[in-house]
């Protein structure tokens, strides 16, 4: 997701760091030297160059530390206008290369890249420190801060003043020189240990993959997906097959592998990937991350990490949040323990002969799912090829809410050439943001699906926002067609539900632009959006089948339709379990001593009542990219939180007509554009007309009393 300028990893350098590892000089030829002359500034991936990144990164950092220096010892009386403005225009060669660079060293990675990102990475927490631990620039922001409300400012800037104080706050401007010295060192030593984490888990992600040369191992797949497998196999030089792992605990085609021992060796593939005792072992880098946190949140007068960490989210404390999520618990897990029932039942009645296992989930609730409703994931792929789900389904859904349109260009350069891009335009024509889109899985990106900024939209910058997203879809073998399953369908309208928020963006300030929010609020937009992709008319214009382009039959629309709460309790508790694995591990004290992370999470799952053998957590703690390298410490519970937003949002459409251009545009003018200008919370508010309810998400989720399969 985007980062503040002022706030995360986009801030990096100080004035002693050492010199550059390439030994490059940062020179006219640089691209990154100027501002991008493609449309909305776009980054020139044609010209850039592995060995460019450093040097750009390395001179912004001096650059945008000589701009902050001279605010903070401007000999003038601090003003909103000599303080908050210049501070919001720094770092301008900085937003360049870091937000090319941390796109592209996620999505294309290669060793030069990550050595690259190691080196940095430190650097990155320095520099953030050199600038929210700066004494005198703090008494700036203090000042203006305590006359903010006799300055007569506008409400965004009002909000920038406090938010950007409180920020300050919150990374320790208040503590002595002495604390401060600690805090940096602290802060340096998780950097470097989050990045060895990342560089770490990608290569166990690529090593644990499923490899054989056993064709009859793969019985179940189909004759495409055997044939992607072969293809990914000759893409790593090795004989036989390969299945590459994805980055959840649980592997898309266990739904389908008959054979149970493959389905096993995979799952054990997935679940020890990060725990071999190897150079790839996250084990003690996690451990000692954990240990590192609970010391900064002490330093900083908290008694934990996640008391820290939450302070400034939605939720404020860990307490409320973790309420919030012991409250889903027991419904949750008694919905799985009747899904696991009839789980049990089916392999009984073939006399299986063995126990339900986390490998034998996703096998066997498809034949419940095909029993129950007549229905299978085999039916439904070949309705869902990927560029129509895209261009009829999540750009329908778009313009159909918001009257914008997509128009593809081929003439902008890309970093992979399965890399498509596209223009959009609101809906008098004016031209409003680009949209990248990086679906396919390769070795050297990291696992999930998100959403970058190349460019943040800004009004006081002249700047349109420039967004991609990226996902790890299975690649279709050669001249075949890209069929996606259901969990995919939902990753893509996700994931744009993202990318809206960041076109959206109609933003005076940078720091307060687009998906620059609290965590518990920047998946609403996200996973509202999810919604439209099982709404009827956005469903029926983009399920149509790949070879004849005949639409779904209404039959097995209502299949679908009856079946929408299926395997609800799984996907509740594997989230639940995550995510109180995650505030485990945050509200650790100081005091603890090192963990020992296997008895660790296994003691945690059971406090929570969440050590439940047939539903593993989304996520073990050794490749929980999330908490460790990618920002959401702390915060997995956010996604849970936002999915009682995002479902009653969906309730007040429901109220309201639906899928409407009125109540798109009265969501977008007061959800979607307005970032983090106003309390997040009381903008939620003055948009629904109330606080949101849990009610709608225990309704669609099937959680509540009477929640069952309709």
């Amino acid at each position: 997701m985007q980062t503040l300028i002022l706030a995360a990893t986009v801030i990096i350098g100080l004035s002693s760091l050492p010199a550059l590892a390439t030994g490059t000089d940062f020179g006219p030829n640089n691209p990154f030297v100027a501002p991008s002359t493609l449309p909305f500034h776009a980054p020139p991936f044609d010209k850039i160059k592995d060995e460019d990144y450093q040097p750009a990164i390395e001179a912004g950092m001096a650059e945008q530390l000589k701009e902050i220096q001279a605010i903070a010892a401007n000999p003038a009386s601090p003003t909103f206008e000599n303080t908050f403005i210049p501070m919001e225009k720094s770092g301008q060669l900085l937003r360049r290369s870091q937000g090319a660079f941390g796109a592209v060293v996620s999505a294309n990675s290669n060793p030069t890249l990550l050595k690259i990102r190691a080196i940095e990475a430190p650097k990155l927490a320095a520099h953030r420190d050199a600038i929210y631990l700066d004494a005198k620039l703090f008494q700036r922001i203090a000042s203006i801060y305590n006359q903010r409300n006799e300055l007569k400012l506008d409400p965004e800037s009002l909000r920038l003043v406090e938010y950007t104080y409180d920020q300050f706050v919150h990374a320790g401007a208040k503590l002595s020189e002495t604390d401060k010295a600690g805090l940096k060192k602290l802060n340096e030593e998780i950097a470097s240990l989050s990045n060895a984490f990342s560089t770490k888990l990608l290569a166990a992600t690529k090593d644990g993959a499923y490899v054989t040369t056993d064709k009859g191992a793969l019985a179940g797949l189909t004759d495409a997906q055997i044939a992607a497998a072969a293809e990914a196999a000759k893409g790593r030089k090795v004989e036989g097959f390969v299945i590459p792992l994805q980055n959840t605990t649980e592997q898309p085609d266990l739904a389908t592998l008959s054979n149970r021992t493959t389905r096993q060796s995979l799952f054990a593939n997935s679940w020890d990937r990060a725990e071999r005792g190897d150079a790839n072992d996250t084990r003690d880098t996690i451990a000692k991350i954990a240990q590192l946190r609970a010391q900064k949140a002490k330093l900083l007068g908290y008694p934990n990490f996640a008391a820290w960490k939450i302070e400034d989210q939605m939720a404020k404390t860990p307490e409320a949040a973790l309420k919030f999520m012991d409250a889903l618990v027991p419904g949750a897990t008694a919905r799985a323990a009747t899904e696991a029932q009839d789980i049990q039942a089916v392999i009984d009645q073939q006399k299986g002969g063995f126990k339900l296992q986390p490998w034998d989930w996703d096998f066997y609730s498809q034949q419940v799912r095909k029993a129950k409703y007549d229905l299978n994931e085999d039916q439904i792929r070949p309705y869902f090829e990927l560029n129509n789900v895209l261009q009829n389904g999540v750009f329908y859904a778009a313009n159909q809410l918001y009257g914008i349109t997509f128009t593809e260009r081929k003439d902008l350069p890309v970093y992979d050439s399965h890399m498509r891009v596209f223009e959009v335009f609101n809906a008098d024509g004016s031209s409003l943001a680009l949209f990248y889109c990086d679906y396919f899985k390769r070795d050297n990106k990291q696992g999930g699906a998100w959403m970058n900024a190349y460019v943040d939209q800004s009004k006081l910058l002249g700047t349109k926002p420039v967004v991609v997203n990226v996902a790890n879809f299975a690649a279709p073998a050669a001249g075949e067609p890209a069929l996606l399953t259901s969990d995919d369908v939902r990753t893509m309208f996700h994931e744009f539900g993202h990318a809206l928020h960041g076109m959206f963006a109609n933003s005076q300030y940078p720091t307060l632009s687009g998906t620059a929010t609290a965590r518990d609020f920047v998946e609403f937009p996200s996973q509202f959006n999810e919604h439209w992709a099982t709404y009827p008319a956005v469903f029926k214009n983009y399920a149509k089948h790949y070879k004849t382009g005949a639409p779904m039959p209404t039959e097995l629309m209502e299949k679908i339709k009856k079946a929408d709460k299926f395997n609800k309790g799984y996907d509740t508790t594997e989230l639940l379990a995550a995510a109180e694995l995650d505030m485990k591990w945050h509200t650790l004290p100081a005091s603890a001593p090192l963990q020992k992370p296997d008895a660790f999470e296994t003691e945690a799952l059971d406090q929570t009542h969440l050590s439940i053998n047939y539903v593993p957590p989304r996520y073990r703690s050794s490749y929980f990219s999330h908490i460790w390298g990618s920002g959401y410490s702390a915060g997995y519970y956010a996604y849970l939180w936002t999915q009682m937003l995002d479902d009653d949002a969906f309730q007040w459409f429901e109220d309201h007509g639906g899928l409407t251009r009125a109540n798109g545009e009265r969501f977008r003018e007061m959800v979607l554009s307005r970032g983090n200008t106003e309390d997040l919370e009381k903008l939620y508010v003055a948009w629904r007309g109330a606080k949101p309810s849990i009610e709608p998400m225990l309704k669609y989720r099937g959680l509540g009393p009477g929640g069952g399969s309709k």
